[in-house]
């Protein structure tokens, strides 16, 4: 049997008509850059995060980088951010031209260590970026108490957890602001690239629109230095016909997840560790990550049965070589080296078929049951 992590085939299949209905008017309208289409999926998203404004941007990279800059992060300031997580987070920070500065994670969740954050903070810090890795909300009520304490502002990558929620809170409502990427492979994914920066401060929207288009405001005058950065026509046409799927796939992803929970939990009695939801969150399991012994071997076991999966993340922030300048060193941020080396993601998506799960189930007992 042969399984992929993501397969996108079936869901284009499930809504090809709609898509191509909606990729026709665009083509036909010749509007093709910050047209009606990308005014809606703003308008819906916000809705959706519980705030007024809803800033479309080429993508979830550039979200974070924009969003920065938008709330007056710039040269000689810090921001503070988890070191494990996906590359985009920090080499944002460092492009709006502001120090990175990493802590630990919380190893139950993977998320960042609220407790961690106040001997991070020094006279130069301007923000905290808590990354929502997997799906889950880091602990937003203690890193919004850490931030108000010391006047920081707070932008929330939701790049993997658009739709989650934290004691009946969403995504998007609790920083600054939030920022999402729409890559094909995201819960909600366009067919190319794409991302949105959410907020409920007005001069923050206003702002990242006018740094989104070169920093011009009226058009040809301008008085920031911004980038050539927007969602366009056909990308937000997709995302429009794919969003009112959005809380269906993220239940059907939350079975899926439970599913597999369960059964490795009864077969294999704690030899894996499953993914912990904290109370009070609703996870949208973006990855089903595991932490298991002989990760590596594990890997290459299920590869040869067919098997793939992903390992999210290789090398925390701190210890990649463009940021040795930082002068981190190995062993300074203990959890996040160690989930390194034994996190392990397994094929996760809504149209994902138990008969499936339960040939990953049984290779992965398999694979134990030989050690």
């Amino acid at each position: 049997m042969k399984i992929q992590m993501l397969d996108l085939s079936e869901q284009y299949i499930s809504m090809k008509d709609e898509i191509n209905t909606k990729l026709d008017e665009v083509m036909s309208s010749s509007r093709f850059i910050l047209g009606e289409n990308v005014k809606k999926l703003e308008s819906d998203i916000a809705r959706f995060s519980n705030v007024h404004y809803g800033v479309g941007v080429g993508n979830g990279s550039d979200a974070i980088h924009i969003a920065l800059q938008a709330a007056g992060v710039g040269e000689g300031d810090e921001v503070i951010t988890s070191t494990f997580t996906f590359f985009a987070t920090g080499g944002a920070i460092a492009r709006a031209n502001a120090t990175p500065v990493f802590v630990d994670i919380d190893p139950t969740t993977f998320n960042i260590d609220p407790e961690k954050l106040e001997a991070a903070i020094t006279s130069k810090t301007k923000a905290i970026i808590p990354v929502h890795l997997y799906g889950q909300m880091a602990d937003m009520e203690a890193i919004k108490e850490i931030a108000s304490k010391y006047d920081l502002v707070v932008i929330e990558d939701a790049a993997q957890a658009i739709g989650a929620k934290q004691n009946g809170k969403t995504v998007g409502e609790l920083g600054t602001a939030a920022t999402y990427s729409f890559f094909p492979t995201k819960n909600l994914g366009a067919y190319g690239d794409g991302g949105m920066i959410v907020t409920d401060n007005e001069e923050l929207a206003e702002n990242a629109r006018v740094i989104r288009v070169h920093g011009s405001k009226p058009k040809y005058h301008h008085h920031v230095l911004g980038y050539n950065s927007r969602l366009d026509e056909l990308q937000a046409a997709i995302l429009n016909v794919k969003f009112p799927y959005l809380d269906k796939w993220s239940a059907a992803r939350r079975e899926r997840a439970n599913y597999y929970t369960q059964n490795l939990n009864d077969k294999l009695n704690g030899v894996v560790t499953t993914p912990i939801e904290k109370e009070g969150n609703y996870h949208v399991y973006h990855q089903y990550t595991l932490r298991v012994p002989n990760r590596d071997d594990l890997q290459v076991y299920l590869k040869e049965k067919g098997i793939a999966t992903m390992i999210y993340y290789p090398i925390p922030l701190h210890m990649q070589p463009v940021f040795s300048s930082l002068g981190y060193s190995e062993g300074d941020l203990p959890h996040a080296e160690k989930a390194a080396k034994e996190a392990l993601s397994l094929p996760m998506y809504p149209e994902l078929e138990k008969e499936k799960q339960d040939y990953v189930i049984d290779k992965i007992v398999e694979f134990y049951q030989q050690q």
